[in-house]
């Protein structure tokens, strides 16, 4: 394990970077947004995730503020920046596209600066907090974030402590390209969904819940990824949150291949479309442009507060709320 000066804020706070390693992966975390920085197998020289060596890349204005955070304290959207919540109405950060609050807004936890609460050679605790208030959410709330190598698995366990009646919906937005190239064209991708959400023109959950078969978003079998793909959805997993099972996998052209176990309800997936054409700064001085990487996110479905026939994100005080998610390395 190593622990060390990563950069510095605009607003002079210091980020670290605490590097896990075992014989099989090494795992780089920052602490600015508990971000999942670098991702390595041992005999691969090239990184797993997307990422960067710049600490200002992960501030607003940079271009990867969700690359590799957890984003919360609900994930996702919600429909136009609002919800009636116990007979209140909650206003939100309207910072996406159609007027919806995106990845918590501006309180969004990518944003925190988390602390370092334990660590060892292939384990690192972090916590952060979110007061009353923020954000519109309610309630004050406590969250973990636990990395923890077991051979060539890292496993995230995310906890959440409440003294409040709140919403909650937490999710690793790591973007992955487990080959060589700028893009994630021949990649495989495998989910255990038998369902989606389809999104209108701004990437808002309709409502309908949309069977894959006969679409271009069957992905059960598995198949490679190609130019025409456009994908910003949620692939229904489950209708709660289940034990920790295994619920899809992305596959390299090389035979990388990146297996996903979760215990969430919902795997949002997304083609990274939205960046600009010029690129964003990356590793080893990549240029990540559309389409290179697919973001993976176990979570709860989307605007779940809106739909009602959605799985619930309501947590109350007391409750245990520990999402589990799982990324198995090989190669074929």
């Amino acid at each position: 394990m190593t622990r060390e000066h990563f950069g510095t804020l605009k607003d002079g706070r210091t980020v670290e970077r605490i590097t896990l390693e075992n014989d099989a992966i090494r795992a780089s975390i920052i602490t600015l947004g508990a971000t999942l920085q670098d991702l390595r197998m041992a005999g691969l020289d090239r990184p797993l995730t997307l990422g960067s060596s710049n600490v200002a890349d992960y501030e607003d204005g940079g271009g990867l503020h969700y690359f590799g955070a957890i984003v919360g304290p609900v994930a996702n959207r919600i429909s136009k920046a609002r919800t009636v919540f116990d007979g209140r109405e909650l206003q939100f950060d309207a910072n996406g596209l159609g007027g919806h609050v995106l990845h918590g807004g501006a309180a969004g936890l990518h944003h925190k600066l988390w602390q370092v609460e334990e660590t060892t050679q292939t384990r690192l605790l972090l916590s952060t907090t979110a007061e009353d208030g923020e954000g519109g959410f309610p309630a004050n709330r406590r969250f973990e974030a636990e990395f923890t190598l077991d051979g060539a698995n890292l496993t995230l366990r995310l906890r959440v402590e409440t003294d409040a009646p709140t919403l909650m919906n937490l999710a690793n937005h790591s973007y992955w390209n487990l080959g060589d190239s700028d893009d994630f064209h021949g990649h495989k991708l495998q989910i255990d969904a038998d369902t989606y959400l389809p999104c209108d023109e701004t990437d808002i959950a309709t409502g309908e819940i949309r069977k894959v078969a006969g679409t271009a978003l069957d992905f059960r079998s598995g198949r490679e990824l190609t130019a025409s793909d456009s994908i910003d959805n949620n692939f229904c997993l489950s209708d709660q949150r289940m034990p920790l099972r295994p619920v899809g996998s992305l596959t390299g052209p090389d035979g990388v291949r990146l297996g996903i176990e979760t215990t969430e309800p919902g795997l949002q997936i997304y083609d990274t479309r939205h960046l600009p054409p010029e690129g964003v700064p990356g590793h080893g001085g990549k240029v990540y442009r559309p389409r290179a990487g697919v973001a993976i996110e176990a979570q709860f479905w989307p605007d779940a507060p809106t739909h009602p026939a959605f799985p619930s994100i309501r947590m109350e005080p007391g409750e245990t709320w520990e999402q589990t998610t799982r990324f198995t390395f090989s190669k074929g």
